[in-house]
Parts: structure tokens; C-alpha cells; sequence
């Protein structure tokens, strides 16, 4: 058992050592500080736009230019009219010296009802042009609706929306508010299982496969037994996770606490961290751990048949093909959860760590149903790494040209001639 530790803490300590490991960890946890301080960041480059915030107005109307200046005060009170009095192309030429943030010309069309043109420097900017067409549209209906002689209860009663609310018959079944929460928060694991998986399966295929090269696994193989050694590699490098993420999450944590009150909507309640259910964080720590197992497992002994790193990609592109339609799938069951095809393919030990996981945050469904999804995880696991140790040993030892898959049977065949 002591060869077994060796083995796991020199796998984690060469690791946690090295200057990929290190680089990729500190990008990453920038990343998440400018995500927690995006509001912040955006507030300090807009500064300098808010302080030019003017748009020069023609009102060819004479009528419109106070109508419009009062109701957009409701929409952006930010965003300052200003009555411009000389020609359009003068006041064309100061919106191109940055004088103004635009130009606004108001008329009437044939029915005597509000019509605009609004230029600035480009259109890729919808927010400005969204106030202002709002703040005009407003206007329209109440000039409108005093052509057609309606009073302001009635035309409240005509733009006023409909009372539309949907009601779960099932029993214990999720609110809309709910759902639309869970499937934020889902999104974001999702990706999170989708792309640790990847990227930590590929480390231990790469791992073995350093080591095949380097001609030491002969000596390897007689001292350790193969299902030490693999499961050594393996959760050496899932503690390596465990340490990554650990450091991650209390970098997200921080800044997510210390920004609380800039993060408050918007996006960010649209993911639902405000209030995460503890099941939902249990059953992701766990589908998550099941599937790293499920896939470092399959990546440890695909990993032992190749002798060269350069044949590594190859070898495990199936499987990383194999998590991306599991990752598509747990995509389109997001809006479709409780569809026959999510519910069926929830079961399939590949898909099941995504699948499962997405209609246990998604929908209110039977305890027994995680809990098998586990139960074939640990199955599968368990099979796989009885059989992974058989390919692994007679692996380790096959050198020369790589014949993908067929050397599956060539590995089980040296294993059985010991």
C-alpha cells in the first residue's frame, strides 16, 4: 500500500509543480475576477463616455422636442437632450468631431404621428437608439390614442399585457422562477463537469503515456501492481482538481461576496446563486466525481497503448467526442428536460454524469432515479477498471507503432501469457 501513496503523491506533487499547472490556475482565476468585477470594470471605461452623453435634437415639429425630453427622463435619465438649432449637416459634422453622442431628427409622417431618424458614428450601439425609440413610441400611442379620442385609462387598458401565468399540475414540481433559476446554475456546472472532465482525463492519458516513453514502466509494472499504479495516477491527478478548484472557488467566493451589491440581477440572477439548494450542490460534487472517474479511468488504460505522446490525441479523441454529445444532449435537454430521449440516455454510464445531473437540477423527480444513475456509475467504474487493469499492464509494455483499438486485444493477450 505504501507504493499505492508513492505513486498518488508524486503523481499530485510533479504536477502541482509545474508551470502549466500554475500558469492555467492563475489565468483562470483572473478570469473570475473580472467576471465578479465586470459591472466595476465596465463602470470605469464608461466614464469617460457618460460625461458625453448629449444628443443634438431638430424638431421639425416644434412640438415634439418637450414631449420627448420629459418621457425619456422615465427611460435614461442619463441621456441629455439638447435643441439644435442650426443645419443638419453642421450638426452632422459635430456628432463626427465627438461633440455629441448622436443626432436626433424629429417629424410628423402623413398621420400627424411621430417619425425619427437617429445618426451617430455607427449603429453597432442598440441601447441609446432602444431609449430614444421607446421614449417616441410612448408618445405615438398617447398622441394616438387622442385622435381617437380614448382616454388615458383606456389607453391604459390597451398596453397593459396580459395576466399569463403557468401552473405545474404535478405535485411538488418547480415555479417558473425556479426553473428559470435551475437552468442557470445548471448551464454553469454543466460546462464546468464538461470541461474539468476533458481536461483532467487528458492529463492522466498524457501521464502514462509520458512514462510508457520514457522506458521506466517495466520496472514500474514489476514493483506495483497495475490497479495501484492506474488508480494511483488517477487520483493523484484528481486531487490536483480537488486543489484547483478549491483555489477557484475561494477566489470566486471572495470577489462574489465583496461585489454582492453591484452582481444583484441581471445575469447574475438569472444564474441563481442567490440561493442554491444543498442538494443541488451535493449531487453536482458527486456527478461530477463519478465522471472523472468514469472517463480517467477509460483515459488511464487508452493511454497505456500508445508509446509515443504525439499518438495520445488520437487515441482518446473517441472519448472526448463521446463527452461532447453528452455535453450537446445535456444542451438541448436544458429547455426539454423532461423529454423520453433525455430521460432514457440519462441512463447511459457516459452520459449519465451530465444528463443526470441536469434533470435532477431541472425537475423534480424520484430519489430512486439519482441514486441509480449512481449506482451504474459505480458499476460501470468498477468494470471498467477491472478491465482497464488487464489492457493497462500488457499495455504499459507494447511499444511501437500504435493500431488504436486493436491493440486492446494484443495488451489483454500479453496480460494472460504472464
Amino acid at each position: 500500500m505504501n507504493r499505492f501513496w508513492i505513486i498518488l503523491f508524486h503523481t499530485y506533487l510533479s504536477k502541482l509543480k509545474t508551470k502549466s499547472f500554475i500558469i492555467t490556475t492563475i489565468v483562470t482565476a483572473l478570469i473570475l475576477v473580472g467576471l465578479t468585477n465586470m459591472t466595476n470594470i465596465i463602470d470605469y471605461f464608461n466614464k469617460g463616455n457618460d460625461e458625453n452623453e448629449k444628443i443634438a435634437v431638430i424638431d421639425e415639429t416644434g412640438e415634439l422636442f418637450p414631449l420627448v425630453t420629459a418621457q425619456l427622463k422615465t427611460v435614461n435619465d442619463e441621456l441629455e437632450l439638447e435643441a439644435y438649432t442650426k443645419s443638419e449637416e453642421k450638426a452632422e459634422g459635430e456628432v463626427e468631431a465627438e461633440k455629441y453622442r448622436g443626432l436626433l431628427i424629429l417629424k410628423f409622417n402623413k398621420d400627424q404621428l411621430p417619425a425619427a431618424v437617429y445618426k451617430s458614428l455607427s449603429i453597432a450601439d442598440n441601447q441609446i437608439p432602444g431609449d430614444l425609440e421607446f421614449t417616441i413610441q410612448q408618445i405615438k400611442a398617447q398622441i394616438a390614442a387622442s385622435q381617437l379620442q380614448l382616454t388615458p385609462d383606456q389607453l391604459a387598458k390597451l398596453s397593459e399585457p396580459i395576466s399569463f401565468e403557468r401552473v405545474a399540475l404535478k405535485e411538488n414540481a418547480k415555479t417558473q422562477e425556479e426553473l428559470s433559476q435551475a437552468r442557470g446554475l445548471v448551464y454553469v456546472i454543466l460546462f464546468v463537469i464538461y470541461f474539468a472532465v476533458i481536461m483532467y482525463a487528458n492529463m492522466i492519458a498524457m501521464e502514462v503515456a509520458t512514462e510508457k516513453s520514457s522506458r521506466v514502466m517495466e520496472i514500474l509494472i514489476s514493483s506495483v501492481s497495475p490497479i495501484k499504479q492506474m488508480f494511483g495516477k488517477i487520483l493523484g491527478i484528481a486531487l490536483l482538481s480537488l486543489t484547483q478548484m478549491a483555489v477557484l472557488l475561494v477566489v470566486g467566493y471572495y470577489f462574489i461576496k465583496r461585489n454582492l451589491q453591484s452582481l444583484q440581477g441581471g445575469f447574475f440572477e438569472f444564474l441563481g446563486f442567490q440561493n442554491i439548494p444543498l442538494s443541488t450542490i451535493i449531487y453536482a460534487l458527486v456527478f461530477f466525481l463519478l465522471g472523472y472517474f468514469l472517463y480517467a479511468t477509460l483515459a488511464a488504460f487508452l493511454g497505456s497503448l500508445v508509446s509515443r505522446i504525439e499518438d495520445v490525441q488520437q487515441m482518446i479523441t473517441p472519448m472526448t467526442f463521446i463527452i461532447a454529445a453528452g455535453f450537446m444532449i445535456a444542451m438541448f435537454g436544458l429547455n426539454q428536460p423532461d423529454t423520453t430521449f433525455i430521460t432514457i440516455t440519462s441512463y447511459i454510464p457516459f452520459f449519465t454524469p451530465m444528463l443526470m445531473f441536469m434533470r435532477v437540477g431541472m425537475l423534480t423527480i424520484p430519489v430512486w432515479e439519482p441514486i441509480l444513475g449512481i449506482a451504474i456509475l459505480l458499476v460501470s467504474i468498477t468494470l471498467l477498471a477491472v478491465f482497464g487493469a488487464k489492457v493497462y499492464k500488457g499495455g504499459v509494455l507494447m511499444y511501437g507503432k500504435s493500431n488504436s483499438f486493436k491493440d486492446i486485444k494484443k495488451a489483454i493477450q500479453l496480460t494472460k501469457n504472464e
